[in-house]
């Protein structure tokens, strides 16, 4: 196309039609913060105050702003549309990409493919893939999602970012040694890669290596200052994890917790809602190990704040999390108006989407009992087969899902399910049998059975509790 006014290249040497310098600095500057999971993607918003008529920038700012400005994201996607016969050909593509989840009811497997089409002419362009393997994410396809990465693979052999979107969908898949292998190139290449190291934390978790895990976080965590909030107090949520996972006395977990979690909101720039889905998701794993009392003036504090619906329908995740926290602080009424508010979503969803999201209903109607201390109600929500796996629509890593296993497991002990709760976590352990709460569990599973392997469980989880730290 190019069809009108000067033409400039963007970092990946791809046209863009601009006559603008600072357009094309906001636009690279955006790239940069978006591969490095900094605080301020909102630098693209400057690229169409330097350039009204950029196409490029304008679909871009469309794009961030689409959930937190719905107005001014439509403004923007006008004017990129409006200016599209200017545009260069790989503006048109990204237009094309970008525009088609910038409404309510969008197709995500046309989406996908547009995604394709755009990184099969321009493979550079790792904003574009990041964006892709987003929705990927949301859809629960980490099989596409990786087809994405190998597709521009090729190109990109010398670029840190690739090695760290490639490791995870490949760990999510089960893949852990090629996923390793790849995140350990990106950290090479950029010790400063936080998705490559993320991607590696999720592989030592995985592998029961908790303090290994501990210990290469926290020796990365000087250089997590310039993250966004989710990435900061994601990245200091998987250190928490690993502490309790590990057995380490709680007062470690709630160090990190006040220290770097809770205390990102102090931050002028902080995204709140995204400290609040990292604060949740630690905390629901305290309450499931008994020991509430010791954060339960946390929670309340958090269950205060969520009952402002101004904090809902951010994340399906966050919905669930403060679902469980509404509920299980006794703020029945609000709990129930957000089950009915996520229930109302659903139906304004297409009817594939529809279908799946119900899974992601039936675990909000089992949190809301689990919370009130119902667990008959919450095991008929769940069924006996529930694999919270099976879940990956509401937007949540085989890790972040885990703890919603650990409820089930819960739900089955207080419901008389002895058996099934010991045929699931013998499972469970035998795919991860470095875990101590497991064992533990598996251990109260076989006494109420009167099992003679409760006293090895017991010893098993008692081995690993000193172990670990």
């Amino acid at each position: 196309m190019e069809t009108g006014g000067e033409v400039k290249r963007d970092m990946w040497g791809y046209a863009v039609v601009t006559s603008s310098d600072s357009c094309i600095s906001a636009i690279d500057s955006y790239y940069h913060q978006v591969l490095s999971y900094g605080r301020n993607r909102a630098v693209i918003l400057e690229g169409p105050l330097h350039d009204p008529d950029c196409v490029l920038a304008n679909i871009l700012a469309a794009y961030f702003l689409f959930h937190s400005d719905r107005s001014k994201s439509l403004s923007h996607l006008a004017s990129a549309s409006a200016r599209l016969d200017h545009a260069s050909s790989y503006e048109a593509l990204v237009f094309e990409a970008v525009s088609s989840l910038l409404v309510d009811d969008r197709d995500d497997d046309v989406a996908i493919d547009l995604h394709f089409k755009l990184l099969k002419g321009y493979p550079k362009d790792l904003v574009s893939l990041k964006r892709a393997q987003l929705l990927c994410f949301y859809l629960g396809r980490p099989d596409v999602s990786l087809n994405l990465v190998e597709q521009v693979l090729g190109e990109n052999q010398q670029e840190s970012y690739i090695y760290g979107m490639l490791a995870f969908p490949l760990l999510e898949l089960g893949r852990m040694a090629d996923a390793e292998r790849a995140a350990n190139k990106g950290f090479d290449i950029n010790k400063d890669d936080f998705w490559s190291q993320h991607a590696l934390c999720h592989i030592f978790q995985y592998d029961c290596r908790f303090k290994e895990a501990v210990d290469f976080m926290e020796a990365c965590s000087s250089s997590w200052n310039s993250c966004s909030s989710f990435m900061y107090t994601h990245n200091w949520w998987h250190v928490a994890v690993c502490y309790l996972e590990g057995h380490s006395p709680l007062q470690k977990v709630l160090e990190v917790y006040d220290n770097h979690i809770w205390k990102e909101l102090q931050r002028s720039d902080a995204d709140c809602e995204e400290v609040y889905l990292n604060a949740l998701g630690l905390l629901l794993r305290v309450y499931v190990r008994g020991q509430i009392e010791q954060v339960g003036d946390r929670l309340k504090v958090l269950a205060t704040i969520l009952a402002d619906q101004s904090n809902w329908h951010i994340e399906w995740l966050l919905d669930l999390l403060a679902l469980w926290a509404l509920s299980s602080t006794r703020q029945t009424k609000k709990a129930e108006d957000l089950l009915k508010a996520m229930k109302s979503r659903t139906y304004l969803m297409g009817r594939k989407k529809q279908q799946s999201m119900q899974r992601a209903i039936l675990l909000a109607e089992a949190l809301y009992e689990y919370g009130r201390g119902n667990y008959e109600r919450a095991f008929e929500c769940l069924g006996p087969d529930f694999d919270a796996n099976d879940c990956k629509m509401i937007g949540a890593s085989d890790e972040q899902l885990d703890i919603f296993n650990e409820v089930w497991f819960s739900v089955l002990l207080n419901t008389g399910h002895v058996s099934k709760a010991i045929e699931v976590i013998e499972k469970r352990v035998n795919k991860r049998e470095g875990i101590p709460f497991l064992w533990s569990l598996l251990e109260k599973a076989y006494a109420t059975e009167g099992r003679v392997e409760a006293s090895v469980a017991g010893e098993k989880a008692k081995a690993l509790e000193i172990a670990y730290f």
